[in-house]
C-alpha cells in the first residue's frame, strides 16, 4: 500500500468520526426528547383506557339488547303458529324468492355408471364427488377426482337487489326417479336425472310455477354427461335487462399419484372460443382474468380431469389456482381451484343454459375423439408442432397399437424402440458412412495440419481441408444432418412418456410404476438436484449414454479433437441427466437406455458391414473424378463474367 492510499483512509477516517460527533445531539436535546415522548405515552394510555371503556359500555349495551331480541323473538315464537315461526321474515329479506328453499335436510344420491359413481347433494344439487371405477390411486384407496367436503357449484343472479347462489339452496329430485337414492346405468343405456328447486310467493309458500332445474344426462359408457340449467318462470324475479347469470365453481383437488410432477401438475386448462387452448401456471399460484369467450375449463390434474363445457360459450371468467399453505382441509389435499364465469342467459328469451361436463381420464384417444381440443390437456409438445405431430401420428398410434395385445408396458416400450430404431436405420447408416470417410481421411488431414502448424495460416488450413473433403466427396454436415432428424423423436420420448396415462401402474422388472420413479435403494437424507432415493433405470441410461459418448468420440475421429470443449460437454450432460432423470417416469429412462443398446448394436454392425480400406479406395476414385459444377456456382461465374471478371 502506497502513501497515497495510507493518507487516503486517514482522511476518510477522521471526516466519519467528525461527523458522527457533529451529529450527535446534545444532553439538553436528549432531555427535551424524552419529556417529549413521555407526554405522548400519557395521552395514548389515557386513549386506549377510554377506548377500552367504551368498548366494554357498546359490548354491554349489545349484550343487553341481545337479550331482549331474544326475548321478545321468544315471545313473538309463542304467539304465533307452528308453520308461521319457520318462514321468518330475515329469511325472506336476505333471499327474496328462494327463502323457503335455504331450509332443508341434507340428503345424497348416488348414480353409478359403468366407468365412475357420482354423488350428488340435496344442498346446491350439484355434483359433490366423482369415483372414477377403473382406477384407484398410487396407495390403492378409491381415486376421487376432488373433495366432497369442499366442493361447491353455483349460479348467481340479481333478484330484488340481493344475489342469490344456488349453492346455498335446497334441491329436491322429481320425475319418475323420485323415492329412490340409488341409481344404476350401464352399457349404451342413459339416465336422465333433474334435481329442482322452488321459488316462494311474498309470504313465503311455494310457488310450482317458478323453479330452476339442473338437468344431469348420464350415459352408461361414457364419461361425458350432459348437463343443462332450466329456468321457469323467472321474469318475475330475473330482472329483464340481466343478459348474464354467473357460474361459479370451486373445489379442492386431491393427490393421486406418488409424485407431482410440475411440467404436467394439476392447474387450469381452458379454450378460446374457436380458438386455441391455454393453461394457468403448474408451479405457482396464479389468478387470471379471460375478457374473452371460452368454450370449456378444466381442473386438470396429471392424468385426469373434470371439464365443464358450454354448448356455446360463456363470455368471460375469472379463474384461479392456489394452494392452501396451512391447515389443508385433508391429508391428501394437492391445491385449490375455482372459476367464476358469466353465462349469457336473457330471462324474456331463453330457458336453458346448454352445458356438458367430462369427468375421466386424461386418456389422449378418448379426448381427443369429442372434437373439442380436450387432448390439448396432454403435454405432448404442442409448443412445438414437430413434437405434438410425431407423438399425435406416430408413437400414439403405434404404442396404443402394441398395447391392445394385452403385453407388459416393459415389452410394449421395447418393441416400440425397435420399431423406431429401424425405421431410422437409413439416417443412423448415413451418419456412419459420414463418419467412416473422417476416419479414412485423418491421416491427410493430419498432413495438412503438419503443413500449415502456425495459427495465422488456420484459414489456409481450413480451405485445404475444405478442398480435400471436396475432392473425396466426403461433407462433414452430412454426419450432423442426419443426427438432428433423430431429435424430434428424442424430444417427443422426453413429452410422451411421463404424459401417457398407459404406463400408469403398471410394474416392470423391479419398477412399480412406469409413469413414476423406479426406487432400488432409499437415501437416509435428500441430496439437492438428485433426491432421497437411487433410480436404477436412470443409472443403466446414464453410464450407457457415456459409454456411447465414449466410443462415438472413438468414430468420430477428428471432428472431436478439433473441438475439445464440446467433447467435455458431451460428458457433462449425462451426469446432468442422472439428476434430472431420477425423478421422472422410469418408463423415459428405460426407454433411453433401451435406445443406447440398439445404438450399440448398430454401431458394431456398421464396424463389421462397412469395409474401410475400399471406402478408401473408392474415395481415392472420387478424387480423380472431375467435379461437376453445381446450377449455383454456374450462376456465379456467368454474373461475374459479365461484370468483366475472368475466373483465374
Amino acid at each position: 500500500m502506497n502513501k497515497n492510499s495510507i493518507l487516503g483512509f486517514v482522511l476518510i477516517a477522521a471526516i466519519m468520526i467528525g461527523y458522527s460527533i457533529w451529529m450527535t445531539p446534545s444532553k439538553e436535546k436528549l432531555a427535551a426528547q424524552k419529556r417529549k415522548q413521555d407526554s405522548i405515552a400519557r395521552v395514548m394510555q389515557q386513549y386506549n383506557d377510554s377506548v377500552s371503556f367504551a368498548k366494554a359500555a357498546a359490548l354491554k349495551n349489545r349484550n343487553i339488547q341481545k337479550e331482549e331480541e331474544t326475548q321478545s323473538r321468544k315471545t313473538a315464537q309463542k304467539q304465533q303458529p307452528k308453520e308461521s315461526q319457520k318462514n321468518t321474515s330475515g329469511l325472506i329479506l336476505e333471499y327474496g324468492a328462494f327463502s323457503s328453499a335455504t331450509r332443508g335436510k341434507e340428503k345424497y344420491y348416488t348414480i353409478e355408471t359403468d366407468l365412475a359413481k357420482f354423488s350428488i347433494s340435496k344442498k346446491g344439487g350439484f355434483i359433490n364427488s366423482v369415483e372414477l371405477k377403473k382406477y384407484k390411486t398410487w396407495d390403492q384407496r378409491p381415486l376421487y377426482l376432488f373433495d366432497s367436503t369442499t366442493s361447491r357449484f353455483g349460479i348467481s343472479f340479481f333478484s330484488s337487489n340481493k344475489v342469490i347462489n344456488t349453492s346455498q339452496l335446497y334441491f329436491s329430485i322429481v320425475g319418475q326417479h323420485s323415492g329412490k337414492n340409488n341409481y344404476v346405468v350401464s352399457g349404451n343405456d342413459s339416465l336422465h336425472f333433474v334435481m329442482r328447486v322452488y321459488a316462494n310467493n311474498h309470504n313465503g309458500t311455494i310457488d310450482s310455477s317458478r323453479y330452476i332445474d339442473y338437468v344431469y344426462t348420464f350415459k352408461g359408457n361414457n364419461y361425458m354427461l350432459s348437463f343443462n340449467i332450466e329456468m321457469h318462470g323467472m321474469q318475475g324475479i330475473i330482472p329483464a335487462n340481466m343478459n348474464y347469470v354467473e357460474l361459479k365453481w370451486y373445489t379442492d383437488l386431491l393427490q393421486e399419484e406418488k409424485t407431482v410432477d410440475t411440467r404436467n401438475g394439476a392447474t387450469i386448462y381452458y379454450k378460446f372460443y374457436k380458438d386455441n387452448v391455454d393453461n394457468l401456471s403448474e408451479r405457482k399460484d396464479e389468478e387470471k382474468t379471460i375478457k374473452t369467450n371460452l368454450k370449456w375449463v378444466s381442473f386438470k390434474q396429471r392424468f385426469f380431469s373434470s371439464t365443464l363445457i358450454a354448448k356455446q360459450f360463456f363470455n368471460d371468467g375469472i379463474l384461479k389456482v392456489h394452494k392452501i399453505k396451512k391447515n389443508p382441509p385433508t391429508k391428501h389435499y394437492l391445491k385449490s381451484v375455482s372459476v367464476d364465469l358469466t353465462v349469457p342467459f336473457n330471462v324474456q328469451r331463453d330457458k336453458v343454459i346448454p352445458m356438458s361436463f367430462y369427468f375421466g381420464p386424461n386418456d389422449f384417444t378418448t379426448l381427443k375423439s369429442y372434437g373439442l381440443q380436450l387432448e390439448h390437456q396432454i403435454p405432448i409438445g404442442w409448443g412445438f408442432f414437430i413434437l405434438a405431430w410425431v407423438n399425435e401420428w406416430i408413437v400414439i398410434p403405434v404404442f396404443n397399437f402394441l398395447g391392445s395385445y394385452g403385453w407388459n408396458y416393459g415389452i410394449v416400450i421395447l418393441v416400440l424402440t425397435i420399431l423406431l430404431k429401424i425405421a431410422l436405420f437409413p439416417i443412423a447408416y448415413k451418419t456412419y458412412m459420414s463418419s467412416a470417410k473422417m476416419r479414412v481421411l485423418k491421416p491427410e488431414v493430419d498432413a495438412i495440419g503438419a503443413k500449415f502448424p502456425k495459427k495465422e495460416d488456420s484459414m489456409k488450413k481450413q480451405q485445404a481441408v475444405m478442398a480435400l473433403y471436396r475432392r473425396a466427396g466426403a461433407n462433414p454436415a452430412s454426419g450432423c444432418i442426419p443426427m438432428l432428424l433423430q431429435m424430434p423423436i428424442l424430444f417427443a420420448m422426453f413429452e410422451f412418456f411421463p404424459s401417457a396415462i398407459q404406463l400408469r401402474q403398471q410394474a416392470f422388472l423391479w419398477a412399480h410404476d412406469l409413469s413414476s420413479y423406479d426406487s432400488i435403494l432409499h437415501l437416509p437424507w435428500n441430496i439437492p438436484f438428485y433426491g432421497d432415493h437411487v433410480s436404477l433405470f436412470t443409472l443403466l441410461m446414464t453410464v450407457s449414454t457415456i459409454m456411447y459418448t465414449y466410443l462415438n468420440n472413438q468414430m468420430m475421429g477428428s471432428q472431436t479433437q478439433s473441438m475439445p470443449g464440446m467433447k467435455t460437454m458431451m460428458y457433462i450432460m449425462p451426469v446432468m441427466f442422472l439428476g434430472i432423470f431420477n425423478n421422472y417416469a422410469a418408463g423415459l429412462s428405460y426407454y433411453y437406455f433401451l435406445a443406447n443398446i440398439i445404438t450399440f448394436l448398430q454401431m458394431y454392425f456398421f464396424k463389421y458391414a462397412v469395409n474401410e480400406e475400399k471406402l478408401l479406395k473408392q474415395i481415392e476414385v472420387n478424387k480423380k473424378k472431375p467435379k461437376k459444377k453445381s446450377n449455383f456456382q454456374k450462376r456465379l461465374e456467368d454474373a461475374a463474367n459479365k461484370r468483366g471478371y475472368q475466373k483465374k
